[in-house]
């Protein structure tokens, strides 16, 4: 099958596209939910187009904690239908969707009671497994297992000797959340789907009462443009209230954002081949193995600030040190923390004030003729949201269409993937590449690390590693710009790459040399590659400025220093 390229042409032609002609389905917002629901409805057979206002998954979706999993904490609060529909996707990620893109990750949990916390979390572990294997998607992963102290020790010596008196082992799964959303789209634009990145909604099109299409900024060329579309899918996370005020309509339910933070330590910081899941007195705290890295998360505190860039304030970083350190022998310290990032969860309102007992169920709603609202859910599951979302924006067409069909439609990348990894000896001698840089390119673009190869070899250079960011190719920036999308160098070093967590110096370092691939894709002059270098380097004292902050105020405060930035 065909990959999908989203360059500055295709974004172009998609606009255009779009405002010619009356679309079947419109979906607005292009984190996970978004994108899930454009492939959901092109592989139905319907017209369909993607608008996103910044950058694909800009949002929640790429500040995650990049965890696949089931809520093994969902099984304490006895919501099963939960925890059984997330295993379900869990092993179809793994197994058949994203094998290229979804790992199987280790956690380790440490016991501090004999006897009953054994017999407890040990009979919820169990019926995790057993859930997990009696939905015929479990088989990808071991099964958990029974330490003693002395074992659990062994297999994570960074743990206090007093910490523990036993411990538990499962499985897990885990993603790069952007990579996979950016993977969504072009899959969804493989299949007929026109998308655009940077193409803001400013209002919706009405007939009476019915909405039909959305008035769209072109926030990189200017110019508005009326896409026109038989049902509009609201799919924009925490901004849900926001857009559904264009309609005059706050809908039928609230989201509330919860703020989680997370830290990111080099792997020599914690001593330990597997991760690690530990009680807080809120909720858990994970330890999660990230490639060279660790990252240690999350916190869940109620946010009403900015929503583009929630800021993690000194008090929140402190939190998240003072309880990893409570069990490991090597206390980690602020001059260990490499990168830190924060997210905000939409969360559906309940009753409580505690945003850590809040709804992680998904609901949709259809507001008005024409409209379909899809909120909260949590990302694993974004598969399931997308078909609810679907399924009722189909209820407004005057139309026979199909079921959905995601379960068996895999991501693009995945097709080939396992027969590509077990040739990647044959590979790094065929192009000179070490094993390892196959490896890795082939864990980020799966079967599509042939298009990469294409580039190398058509210009040896961008075989060699980024300056200052040696896990990277110069390849994968100049294919970032050329095919995923990217627009400006945040979208490549926050999103396409890590490298804005992943080093010390959050990429300042490597930004002029990335802004230089990008530019013979986009085609800057030597201004707008200063201007792109230094809005990067400003966002990257502002974020440090807002880390130094005791309080969300003063951190929101200064993250809004840097504002985003914009074409000339």
């Amino acid at each position: 099958m065909r990959t999908a390229t989203l360059g500055p042409a295709q974004r172009a032609e998609s606009l255009a596209s779009m405002a010619e002609r009356e679309l079947d389905v419109l979906v607005v917002g292009a984190g996970v939910v978004g994108a899930g629901t454009a492939l959901d409805a092109v592989t139905r057979g319907l017209s369909t187009g993607l608008v996103e206002a910044r950058d694909w998954a800009s949002g929640t979706s790429s500040r995650s904690s990049k965890l696949i999993h089931g809520g093994l904490r969902y099984l304490e609060m006895l919501d099963f239908a939960l925890v059984r529909e997330a295993l379900k996707e869990r092993g179809l990620l793994l197994e058949r969707l994203a094998p290229h893109l979804v790992k199987p990750v280790p956690f380790l949990y440490p016991l501090q009671h004999k006897g009953w916390e054994r017999l407890y979390a040990g009979s919820g572990v169990a019926m995790y497994d057993a859930m997990s294997m009696a939905r015929g998607h479990g088989r990808g992963l071991p099964m958990h297992r029974h330490l003693t102290r002395s074992h659990a020790l062994r297999v994570a010596p960074c743990l206090k000797k007093d910490a523990l008196v036993g411990a538990l082992q499962y499985y897990d799964a885990q993603m790069d959340d952007a990579r996979y959303v950016t993977n969504l789209v072009r899959t969804a634009v493989s299949y007929g789907a026109k998308a655009a990145n940077r193409a803001r909604v400013t209002g919706f099109l009405r007939e009476g009462e019915r909405v039909v299409g959305a008035r769209v900024q072109d926030v990189e060329a200017g110019g508005e443009y009326e896409i026109r579309a038989k049902q509009v899918v609201n799919a924009t996370g925490v901004w849900t209230d926001d857009t559904q005020a264009m309609v005059g309509e706050r809908g039928q339910f609230h989201v509330r954002a919860s703020k989680g933070i997370h830290l990111v330590v080099p792997r020599d910081r914690i001593h330990s081949t597997t991760g690690l899941i530990l009680r807080t007195e809120k909720s858990v705290l994970f330890v999660i193995p990230w490639g060279r890295h660790w990252i240690v998360g999350t916190t869940d505190t109620d946010w009403d600030l900015d929503k583009a860039h929630p800021a993690a304030s000194s008090a929140d970083i402190d939190y998240l040190l003072d309880h990893v350190n409570s069990v490991l022998a090597v206390p980690l310290t602020r001059d260990d923390v490499q990168g830190v990032y924060a997210g905000l969860r939409p969360l559906l309102a309940g009753e409580s004030d505690a945003t850590s007992k809040l709804s992680r169920e998904h609901t949709v709603a259809h507001p008005v003729p024409g409209l379909v609202v899809v909120a909260g859910g949590k990302y694993t599951t974004y598969r399931v949201m997308a078909k609810d979302a679907v399924d009722a924006a189909v209820h407004g067409l005057d139309m026979r269409v199909a079921e959905c069909v995601t379960e068996d439609v895999p991501l693009l990348g995945a097709e080939g993937y396992r027969a590509l990894w077990n040739a990647r000896a044959r590979i790094a001698a065929r192009t000179g590449l070490h094993v390892v840089r196959v490896e890795h390119l082939l864990n980020r673009y799966g079967a599509m690390t042939e298009e990469l190869l294409e580039l190398i070899a058509e210009d040896p250079s961008l075989g060699e590693p980024l300056v200052a960011a040696d896990d990277y190719l110069r390849a994968e920036i100049v294919y970032a710009a050329s095919h995923e999308g990217a627009r400006h160098l945040d979208d490549v070093l926050t999103r396409r790459t890590r490298i804005s967590i992943e080093t010390f110096d959050r990429g300042a370092r490597s930004a002029r040399d990335a802004a230089q691939l990008m530019a013979s894709v986009l085609g800057w002059d030597k201004d707008q590659i200063e201007r792109e270098v230094e809005h990067y380097q400003k966002r990257v004292e502002a974020e440090r400025e807002s880390q130094r902050q005791p309080d969300d105020l003063t951190a929101d405060a200064a993250r809004l220093g840097a504002p985003d930035i914009v074409p000339l």
